[in-house]
């Protein structure tokens, strides 16, 4: 068989949410490229429809979703499965970004992160996790960030999310594996989206979109627990996750000054 027709073999049905711009819009046009049969879900209907046209209906369908609606959540699950069959990999990829400075600490605005980052995460897996669980197999993927290895300023509210992300998939894989299951996590870096384009700083290792979309699509089917790209950013804020606290305190004064 040539390499092109593995690539795009008849694959199962892959439920990615937070499909409509960003990673997840690239996410959806190259998973149906390769022969998902992806469900696309964003709040986002006319975007959606806009991406299922594009794509073709036979490979991408769209499906109008808020994470932070738990029974909505748990409706849109049983319908994708009722029309598609059942989901065998879904990526949380919805997600909310702010930067908020010291000096614009905003508990409204903890609260709104939370409740799409990390809540709409956990409405997701409540809905999924009982039917792949029956059917011992599956994998789950949560769209975390490498903001999530270690506090940095400005970054407070949605660090916080992503970092309760990492350690929500950590605490879920020993017994998930157990049974079946793979839950994973990816953690990009900076990468240009109208997310990131609210930042007023020089974002070091840049990528596009299109260019996250590919490092996770070759990873999708790999038997790591974290995906993480770009390679030397990743090994870099690792590195300072280590560090002590004194030095990493101090470090970040600098770099924050500088």
């Amino acid at each position: 068989m040539k390499a092109t027709e593995a690539n795009t073999r008849p694959r199962g049905v892959l439920w990615l949410v937070g499909a409509s711009s960003g990673i997840g819009r690239c996410l959806v046009q190259q998973l149906a490229a390769a022969g998902w049969r992806v469900a696309a879900s964003a709040r986002s209907v006319e975007r959606l429809d806009q991406l299922a046209a594009s794509a073709g209906q036979a490979s991408v369908r769209s499906y109008p979703l808020d994470v932070t609606d738990g029974a909505a959540v748990a409706a849109t699950v049983a319908c994708i499965e009722d029309e598609w069959g059942p989901i065998e990999v879904a990526i949380l990829n919805a997600g909310d970004y702010e930067p908020m400075p010291l000096e614009q600490f905003d508990a409204a605005l903890f609260q709104r992160l939370m409740e799409v980052n990390y809540m709409g995460a956990v409405h997701c897996l409540d809905a999924l996790l009982p039917r792949l669980r029956q059917r011992r197999g599956g994998q789950l993927l949560l769209t975390a960030s490498v903001s999530g290895y270690r506090g940095l300023p400005s970054g407070a509210p949605y660090s916080a999310t992503k970092a309760a992300l990492i350690n929500l998939a950590e605490a879920l894989q020993p017994e998930l594996a157990s049974q079946g299951v793979r839950i994973r996590v990816i953690n990009p870096g900076f990468v240009d989206t109208p997310l990131t384009r609210k930042n007023r700083f020089a974002m070091p290792f840049l990528m596009t979109a299109e260019q996250a979309a590919t490092c996770i699509v070759a990873k999708l089917e790999g038997s790591g627990f974290e995906i993480a790209f770009p390679r030397r950013f990743v090994w870099l804020l690792k590195l300072l996750r280590c560090l002590p606290y004194p030095v990493y305190f101090a470090l970040v004064r600098r770099m924050t000054r500088t």
